[in-house]
């Protein structure tokens, strides 16, 4: 893997300090958003738990659908938490905004639109077209 040397291209402390707020603010929104999903999941297991009583196949099929949705739900919160949690690593060292696969840099607009993004969209592209 390439890794930018930041020594070249230091990213000016006001850039840095403005990338970081906004990577800890998304962060942050992420991780009370998983919170909340943990606690709306709590409730409908303690629903479930109490509410077995006539149950037919709709129902039990019905309940296990809605807990794999919120699994998959919190799921999807922890891996866009880890990835912005990536982002504030690579910034710290310097690597925030160049590809982890061939060193370029990210555009600009490719970080507004995905800030979390680590490749880019030619790597992107390359990484698509041999997992399909």
């Amino acid at each position: 893997m390439l890794v930018h040397d930041p020594v070249d291209t230091p990213r000016p402390p006001a850039e840095a300090n403005q990338i970081r707020q906004s990577l800890q603010a998304r962060y942050d929104e992420l991780a009370a958003e998983y919170e909340q999903a943990v606690l709306q999941s709590q409730v409908l297991r303690l629903v479930e738990v109490g509410d077995t009583a006539g149950d037919d196949q709709a129902d039990s099929g019905t309940k296990t659908a809605e807990r794999d949705t919120a699994q998959s739900l919190l799921r999807t919160i922890l891996d866009r938490r880890a990835q912005f949690e990536h982002a504030l690593t690579r910034l710290e060292e310097g690597t925030y905004g160049f590809c982890e696969g061939c060193g370029a840099s990210i555009p600009v607009e490719r970080l507004e639109i995905f800030p979390s993004a680590t490749t880019c969209v030619t790597c992107k592209q390359t990484r698509e077209r041999r997992a399909a």
